[in-house]
C-alpha cells in the first residue's frame, strides 16, 4: 500500500478537488477521500494539481527521429512522407528498440501513461522476413516496458502502395502479402504480461483494400479488440476512393464492419457531415493529433462537431513533432477558434477527459484515466510554481494547466502503482542520452538530400 496526498486533484468534475488523499495497492487505487487539509502520517505530498495519468492514442515510435530535421524549405504531407520511408528504411530492431525507449521514456516525462503504438514496419528490408516475425514488435513492447508505460501494440495491415497500386521501396517492410497473413502473424505474439496488450490496425484505405479491410476489422471484433485507422487525412485520400469505390473512406470501412465503439478513426480531417454521423452512431473514438496535423500541414479537425455527434474525442502525438499532451488538448480548442471566429467550443475539464479516459479506452484500457477506487493508479502531478503557472489558484487550476501548462510542468508520475518520474526526472533512465544516442545513431544512414515537394 502507498498513500499520496494532492494539494489539488482532478476527480472529473468542473474543478480540482483540495487535500484529496489516495492510498494504492498494487497497480490499483484502493482509497481516493477529498476534504484533507494536511497530509496524513505517512503520505507523500504532491504539490500542485495532479491529474489521471495522460494516453497517447496514437504514435509511430520511429517518427521521434525526424524532429527539426524535416522543417528546413517548403513541402507538404506527401514530402514529408519520402523522409519518413527513407528512415522506415533504415531501421533495424536493435535500433528501434533504443529509439522506441526513448521516446517512451520522453513520453513518460510528459506524463503519458499508455501509448498506442501504431505499428506497421514489421519486416526487413526488402520485406525479408525475421526469424521472428513479430520481431521489430516485440522490440517495441520490450522498450515501453523499459520505458515504465503501458503499451497497446495496435498491429497494422499494410498491403498496398495507394489504392490500385503496387508496394515499392521501404513500404515493402510493412506488407504481410494479405490479410490472412497478417493475422496468423499477429497470432503468434501471444501472450504479453501485464502491461502490455495487442490491438489491430487499418492503416488507411489507401493501403488496405476494402475486402482485406472486412477482413482485419472480423479479426478484432471476434476478439473485441480494439481497431484504429488513418481516416482521411488528406484531401487526395477522399478523392481517389471516392474515385475507386464510390464513397468515402468512413463509408468504406463502414462497409467492412470496422465502426463500433473499439474503432478509433485517426485524424479525421478532411470529412463530411455524413462520415461525422457514421462515426457518431457507431459511438467510435476519433484521435486527433493537432502538433503533427499542423506540422505536415494537413488541416484542423472538426473536434465540436465530432464530439456533438457522439463520438469520443483522444488525442495522440503521431510524429512527436512534439510530445506535450497540454500542447494537444489546448490546440483542439485553438485550432476550433482560429477557423470559426468563436471561443468555448471545448472546456478544461472535456479536454482532460480526451487526454485521460477516452484516450485510455481507444487504446483498450477502459479501466484507466480515472482517479477513483478501482481504477489503474496513474497519477501526473503539475507543479504550480512555474513562471507558465505562477499565481494559479485552485477555482482556476484546470484552465490555467490546460491552457499555459506544458510537460515541462510535470513533477511526479505514478504508472500503474510505481513511480515512473519523480521530481522532474525519470526514475531509471537519462532520457536526454538515450534521445541523442538512438537518434544520432540512424543520422549516417538518413537525409542525404533534402526534403523535396513530391505532392
Amino acid at each position: 500500500m502507498s498513500s499520496y496526498w494532492c494539494e489539488l486533484a482532478w476527480l472529473g468534475g468542473d474543478d480540482a478537488e483540495p487535500g484529496v488523499v489516495v492510498e494504492i495497492e498494487g497497480d490499483r487505487f484502493a482509497r481516493v477521500e477529498p476534504g484533507a487539509p494536511t497530509p496524513p502520517p505517512g503520505a507523500e505530498r504532491l504539490d500542485g494539481i495532479t491529474v489521471p495519468g495522460f494516453a497517447n492514442a496514437h504514435s509511430h515510435a520511429f517518427h521521434r527521429a525526424l524532429r527539426g530535421r524535416t522543417q528546413r524549405g517548403r513541402g507538404s504531407f506527401w514530402s514529408w512522407r519520402e523522409a519518413m520511408y527513407e528512415l522506415a528504411g533504415a531501421l533495424e530492431p536493435d535500433s528501434y528498440r533504443a529509439l522506441a525507449r526513448a521516446t517512451y521514456a520522453e513520453m513518460a516525462l510528459a506524463g503519458i501513461t499508455a501509448v498506442g503504438e501504431f505499428h506497421y514496419l514489421h519486416h526487413g528490408p526488402g520485406g525479408t522476413r525475421y526469424d521472428d516475425p513479430n520481431e521489430i514488435g516485440r522490440a517495441l513492447l520490450a522498450a515501453a516496458g523499459e520505458a515504465g508505460i503501458r503499451i497497446t501494440l495496435l498491429d497494422a495491415c499494410y498491403l498496398h502502395g495507394g489504392i490500385g497500386r503496387e508496394l515499392e521501396g521501404a513500404q515493402t517492410r510493412f506488407d504481410d502479402g494479405s490479410a490472412d497473413a497478417w493475422a496468423q502473424r499477429v497470432e503468434t505474439l501471444g501472450d504479453l504480461g501485464a502491461g502490455a496488450r495487442v490491438g489491430a490496425a487499418i492503416h488507411s484505405v489507401r493501403s488496405v483494400d476494402p475486402g482485406s479491410a472486412a477482413r482485419v476489422a472480423a479479426w478484432a471484433n471476434e476478439r473485441s479488440r480494439p481497431l484504429h485507422a488513418h481516416v482521411s487525412e488528406q484531401p487526395a485520400e477522399n478523392e481517389a476512393c471516392l474515385a475507386a469505390h464510390g464513397r468515402t473512406p468512413t463509408g468504406v470501412l463502414e462497409d467492412a464492419g470496422a465502426l463500433s465503439e473499439r474503432f478509433t478513426a485517426v485524424h479525421f480531417t478532411h470529412v463530411s457531415e455524413e462520415d461525422v454521423r457514421l462515426l457518431g452512431r457507431g459511438a467510435c473514438h476519433c484521435c486527433l493529433c493537432p502538433t503533427t496535423e499542423r506540422d505536415l500541414a494537413d488541416g484542423i479537425g472538426a473536434g465540436r462537431a465530432i464530439a456533438d455527434g457522439g463520438a469520443r474525442l483522444a488525442l495522440g502525438s503521431d510524429s512527436h513533432a512534439v510530445i506535450d499532451q497540454f500542447e494537444e488538448m489546448r490546440a483542439v480548442e485553438l485550432d476550433q477558434r482560429l477557423v470559426s471566429g468563436e471561443r468555448g467550443h471545448h472546456d478544461a475539464g472535456e479536454l482532460l477527459r480526451a487526454a485521460c479516459e477516452h484516450g485510455h479506452a481507444s487504446i483498450g484500457w477502459s479501466e484507466a484515466g480515472r482517479i477513483e477506487p478501482g481504477a489503474i493508479a496513474d497519477l501526473v502531478t503539475v507543479g504550480m510554481d512555474s513562471v507558465r503557472l505562477a499565481g494559479a489558484d485552485a477555482p482556476s487550476a484546470l484552465e490555467q494547466v490546460v491552457f499555459a501548462g506544458s510537460a515541462a510542468d510535470i513533477s511526479h508520475v505514478v504508472v500503474s502503482g510505481r513511480e515512473v518520474v519523480d521530481e522532474g526526472r525519470h526514475v531509471g533512465l537519462d532520457v536526454a542520452a538515450e534521445l541523442r544516442s538512438s537518434t544520432g545513431a540512424l543520422n549516417g544512414a538518413l537525409f542525404s538530400h533534402g526534403e523535396t515537394n513530391s505532392a
